[in-house]
């Protein structure tokens, strides 16, 4: 009897970050992720790139100009239901982090100052994967 094989598809993360050290720095320490790996620097920029780009997860931070990052993931959310968030923060007690994640506002959130390395970050996100890919699985 004929097996199909499952190949599994290719995965896309947009990272975004209005510091341009953490973006050249997630570049630099994500080479060697199997994933596609997208950049943008604003929430302004990364909605762009949505239009343009199939992304199933984001990782951006929180504290950004003119969009926070919690505004960000809300929009996405909305707009692109299907996208796994995390959210990149130095304020991990935040009382509104907080509550949009326990409301399911978004997957995970990691704290600043994180290692690119650590196996907190890489292990984060490609949970993030899993998640997305047994939640569209359909």
């Amino acid at each position: 009897m004929f097996w199909k094989k499952k190949i599994a598809k290719k995965r896309t993360v947009l990272f975004v970050d209005d510091d341009e050290i953490v973006v050249m720095s997630l570049q630099r320490g994500l080479l060697d992720e199997s994933y596609t790996k997208l950049f943008a620097k604003s929430g302004e920029e990364a909605l762009e790139v949505l239009q343009r780009e199939e992304v199933h997860v984001i990782v951006t931070d929180m504290c950004m100009p003119e969009m926070t990052g919690l505004e960000l993931l809300r929009t996405v959310r909305k707009d692109y239901p299907h996208i796994i968030g995390i959210m990149l923060s130095g304020y991990e007690h935040d009382a509104t982090i907080q509550k949009a994640l326990g409301q399911g506002e978004f997957f995970r959130s990691i704290r600043k100052p994180w290692k690119i390395g650590g196996v907190d970050f890489g292990k984060v996100v490609r949970k993030a994967i899993d998640h997305y890919d047994l939640q569209n699985q359909h």
